[in-house]
């Protein structure tokens, strides 16, 4: 759950459980919005602090994950999946979250 949702979070530091919270179970459709909230959640920690570099972690593993996505159809008759490739670059659409 976000900020939002967790107000509770605002007035305290934020925890490893935290991070672990918002990981949950993501997959390739979320993981960018599951990394953005991730980012925000540990912008403020320092460097050293556990929290921070767990969310560090978690982001890369989004990135790769969004980018590159899940093998579908393994040990089933049917074909994989295709997802973006390491060499493609992410896309991004001029509107409303523009400026």
């Amino acid at each position: 759950m976000a900020e939002a949702e967790q107000p509770e979070r605002l007035r305290r530091q934020v925890t490893v459980d935290d991070v672990h919270q918002l990981m949950g179970s993501s997959t390739p459709h979320f993981a960018l919005q599951i990394r953005t909230r991730i980012g925000r959640l540990i912008a403020d920690l320092p460097d050293d602090d556990p929290a921070r570099q767990l969310g560090l972690r978690e982001i890369a593993r989004l990135e790769q994950l969004a980018y590159t996505g899940e093998v579908r159809g393994e040990g089933e008759p049917l074909p994989t999946l295709p997802s973006l490739g390491d060499d493609e670059p992410p896309r991004y659409v001029d509107g409303a979250t523009a400026g």
